[in-house]
């Protein structure tokens, strides 16, 4: 069974509901999460999760408060800023949990002909969520 602690505590969440594959967590507007115990946790190259925001500098500000370290990359055709890298589509910040487990939040951006996408509710925050 996942531990609950520091990680989900530092995104601000809470678990919903234990099952046997393990725990539920569920943001006020409804996304739910699931989170599994496995001995491959922190061996994956690739991103595990992401989130997807309306403004990703206020995200980055409000993890860093909560101790979280962005990561930087300097790759041929991608480079962080501050933590944040952007290409024609989206803006994204990636970190990695305790496990080392790497963590994804990204905000879409105009490119071309596809307009930013919309959101019903436009305060769209995945920390706040």
């Amino acid at each position: 069974m996942p531990r609950q602690g520091a990680d989900t505590a530092v995104v601000g969440m809470e678990s919903d509901e234990e099952r046997v594959e393990g725990l539920l967590y569920r943001t006020p507007k409804g996304a739910v999460i699931m989170m599994y115990e496995t001995e491959n946790a922190g061996t994956a190259a690739n991103t595990a999760i992401g989130f997807d925001t309306d403004d990703i500098e206020a995200e980055v500000v409000v993890l860093r408060g909560r101790g979280v370290t962005a990561e930087e990359f300097y790759f041929p055709g991608l480079k962080t800023e501050n933590g944040i890298a952007t290409t024609n589509e989206d803006r994204a910040a990636w970190f990695k949990d305790t496990e080392g487990n790497i963590l994804w939040v990204s905000q879409t951006v105009s490119c071309g002909s596809h307009p930013r996408r919309e959101r019903e509710d436009s305060a769209n925050s995945t920390v706040q969520d």
